[in-house]
């Protein structure tokens, strides 16, 4: 065999090597190179500042989920008549076939931001903010449905953690009120959905906590550092409750996994 052929195999066999040897792809590269720039988001209005929304991803490819104050909704689009005025940031959380993962729980989320002003409330909202906030807008205050001492009724009660009117034990009512069972809760719409609360009716209060309710109105969330009344000793989960009964005059919540394994009610009504 000619030396210049058996020196060409030899320098091919390099190359193969070196080859081998050298990553087909940049996977880090790949993984955070989705650019949020390339997502196109709007917010169409139906009037000219008003409240009835629109809230639009328009990315061919991409998919994700709005957060837009209100709620969470895994969709590339939402229709919505929100609460407040006031200049709003919604955010479109996208993940791509670029960005896999095998464990849905650690997908990968890039974020972009789309802001809308509001001006006026010109769409009637859902009944269920004049029922929680008064039918002008202006806020509202909630109280137990019974006195700081137990008076026999029933307004806070560890419940069947099924039924929310099958009664364990009538605490608040036989015994055991709990120790802000003399406080009240504000909810207001003043530029957020807004909740503060009262230990009791002289003390000082909680603010810059939030509510909001889920999509069909089934259950309210209180955010930050106020939790519901009566949530300190007994009731309380993070902050999620089911809503029971809910009109003007009455409102009757609770959880199906309060301490001690059991479920938990609460029984409100507007303050006189």
């Amino acid at each position: 065999m000619k030396i210049s052929k058996i020196l060409g195999l030899i320098t091919m066999a390099i190359l193969l090597v070196f080859s081998a040897c050298e990553p087909i792809e940049d996977r880090d590269v790949l993984k955070n190179s989705f650019d949020p720039s390339n997502i196109d988001l709007a917010v169409v209005q139906a009037t000219n500042g008003g409240n009835k929304l629109s809230i639009q991803m328009n990315t061919e490819g991409v998919t994700g989920y709005w957060d837009y104050i209100l709620d969470k909704k895994y969709t590339d689009r939402v229709e919505v008549v929100f609460p407040f005025t006031g200049t709003h940031e919604f955010t479109y959380y996208a993940t791509t076939p670029y960005m896999p993962n095998n464990d849905p729980s650690e997908t990968e989320y890039v974020s972009k931001t789309v802001s809308v002003e509001i001006t006026q409330l010109d769409e009637p909202l859902p009944q269920a903010y004049y029922d929680l906030v008064g039918e002008d807008l202006a806020g509202k205050t909630w109280v137990f449905d019974g006195g700081p001492t137990p008076d026999g009724r029933l307004w806070w009660f560890m419940s069947d953690p099924t039924n929310p009117w099958g009664i364990w034990w009538n605490a608040g009512g036989d015994c055991c009120p709990p120790a802000d069972a003399a406080g009240k809760m504000v909810f207001d719409l003043d530029g957020g959905p807004n909740y503060t609360y009262y230990a009791d009716a002289a003390g000082a209060p909680v603010t810059g906590s939030t509510f909001k309710f889920n999509g069909d109105y089934s259950k309210i969330t209180i955010e930050g550092a106020a939790n519901l009344l009566g949530s300190m000793e007994g009731g309380g989960n993070g902050g999620v409750f089911d809503i029971v009964e809910f009109t003007a005059d009455k409102m009757v919540l609770h959880v199906p996994n309060a301490a001690w394994s059991t479920g938990w009610t609460w029984v409100f009504v507007p303050e006189q």
